[in-house]
């Protein structure tokens, strides 16, 4: 009885990938990078939005704190803000160390957070960030970001 070998490929030792074969790895690769570089991306600006929206809570927190203390929210005239970091003459019974640990309160993209007092339509304060590009105004990412109590 004859035996049968299986046929075996001879393997040139010039041989590699074809150019159809790494082309084809090429598209799969830009495909699944513009599948995934987006939703990254977003994500990570959803996420100064987010922390930014905390940061607001945390300052509004330490004007409720200050007024708790000197029986009224820093006025323009006090320093706003600065009031929470820097005893201003008029806050008889400022917290020591001040109300904000860090220095000025800022956003995720490292602007200052804003505040005006009295606020619009009878709040007391407005409190709010510019968003990504630091300009009043804009939209999705560049859109302004107020606290909301």
């Amino acid at each position: 009885m004859m035996k049968v070998q299986p046929m075996q490929r001879k393997r040139n030792k010039n041989s590699g990938f074809t150019l159809i074969e790494v082309m084809v790895v090429i598209v799969i690769l830009g495909v699944l990078a513009a599948l995934i570089v987006p939703n990254v991306m977003g994500r990570s600006e959803k996420a100064k939005i987010d922390t930014t929206q905390i940061a607001l809570k945390g300052v509004a927190g330490a004007l409720d704190q200050y007024k708790l203390d000197n029986g009224h929210f820093p006025t323009m005239q006090e320093g706003g803000l600065d009031a929470l970091v820097n005893q201003p003459a008029t806050a008889k019974n400022w917290m020591p160390g001040g109300y904000v640990k860090g220095g000025y309160p800022k956003d995720s993209w490292k602007n200052d957070i804003q505040y005006v007092i009295p606020g619009a339509d009878g709040r007391a304060f407005d409190l709010y960030s510019f968003g990504a590009d630091g300009k009043e105004g804009g939209e999705g990412n560049d859109a302004d970001i107020y606290y909301q109590p």
